[in-house]
């Protein structure tokens, strides 16, 4: 069972804890929070800016109220990732990539390494599963753990498909997330 609370509520003990104990670092009656929490220059920077040391929230309506492990934006991401990846050619180079220009008007040639269909779609990946934490809504192992286990769910998908099909099929190849390649 995962029961991991959310950053937001993470927040919300650390701010009754500050309150409690008058910022001295002596909360009680709270859950225990990580040692030296209280004494963070994080938390003393926000206190100064923000007069709270709540985080700010990116959702007026707060995060969802069940637990935050694994993150499920992550997992869709992952298996779909991962199916992309075994259908396509992964090696295969985009094509004259552009980039924004800077000031967001117009387009400009990429210049750089040259970018692979397979590391573009691990980018995507990451960029759906990171950005649930940027607003707040879970932390970074909540995307980490989320893709490995949508990746895994396609793969077991992947393996099962390849045993079903009329055709002569010569399978599925594809690197995981972890740099390993898999052949199905």
């Amino acid at each position: 069972v995962h029961r991991r609370l959310r950053p937001e509520e993470m927040g919300g003990w650390i701010a009754a804890a500050h309150r409690r104990d008058g910022g001295n670092g002596d909360p009680t009656e709270l859950p225990s929070l990580p040692k030296g929490v209280l004494d963070a220059a994080a938390l003393r920077e926000t206190e100064t800016r923000f007069q709270s040391v709540l985080l700010p929230q990116a959702f007026p309506e707060g995060c969802p109220l069940h637990p935050a492990y694994p993150a499920g934006h992550a997992v869709i991401a992952g298996a779909c990732v991962t199916v992309l990846k075994a259908c396509f050619d992964e090696s295969h180079e985009v094509p004259e990539p552009v980039i924004p220009k800077a000031d967001g008007l117009a387009l400009e040639r990429y210049v750089g390494e040259p970018l692979s269909i397979g590391g573009e779609l691990d980018k995507l990946a990451s960029n759906i599963s990171m950005g649930r934490n940027f607003a707040g809504i879970h932390w970074r192992s909540d995307a980490t753990a989320g893709l490995r286990l949508g990746e895994e769910v396609a793969l077991r998908v992947l393996a099962e498909h390849a045993l079903t099909g009329n055709e002569i099929f010569q399978g599925y190849s594809l690197r995981k997330f972890d740099g390993t390649r898999v052949t199905i």
